[in-house]
């Protein structure tokens, strides 16, 4: 089966303090930035792994928010000056997963592809997915299975269907990808 889910997703991160009203220029790590970085939303700055949230650390409310090139300018309530900002520098933001925006039809967190065991349509079982690597022009799934570890690209024409609840990924390669 897939992995256990997270109760939280990484959703941004804080690059430095902006100004002298406390506000942090955070860059998105979401497809839905819109619904994340608005008033009134509650962020969880990240332990020092970047995982979970920081125990010590309280929540975090956006209390003004604002789009800027490549990121936001964030005000987090409780933050009144540069000093106050500074302490978030550096810091993974983290938002509730019952708090995220619906998956569309076909759409899927990549942690739960992680465990999942993958088969071509044909029935060969090539091994179970490792890692997924975001990268250009398509995401690579990290399928080892077989003694061997294969990159198989996470495109449609490729991995025919997603059963989360079968624990299982088929795919139809092209000729020679699992021969790599």
């Amino acid at each position: 089966m897939g992995a256990t889910p997270p109760e939280h997703l990484t959703v941004g991160f804080v690059s430095k303090p902006h100004g002298i009203r406390g506000e942090v220029f955070v860059q998105p790590l979401t497809d839905y930035p819109g619904s994340v970085f608005v008033p009134g939303v509650v962020l969880y700055p990240a332990d020092s792994e970047g995982q979970a949230p920081d125990p010590e650390a309280p929540g975090l409310r956006i209390e003004r928010c604002r789009a800027v090139q490549k990121g936001f300018l964030v005000g987090f309530a409780g933050a009144a000056d540069r000093n106050d900002a500074e302490r978030f520098r550096g810091r993974y933001l983290l938002r509730s997963i019952d708090q995220l925006e619906p998956l569309a039809d076909g759409e899927v967190f990549y942690h739960d592809l992680l465990g999942l065991e993958v088969a071509t349509v044909g029935g060969r079982v090539v091994g179970r997915v490792k890692e997924v690597y975001e990268m250009q022009p398509a995401d690579l799934l990290e399928v080892v299975g077989g003694g061997r570890s294969l990159l198989i690209p996470f495109l449609a024409q490729v991995v025919i269907d997603v059963q989360i609840d079968q624990g299982r990924l088929l795919i139809d390669p092209p000729e020679g990808l699992l021969d790599l």
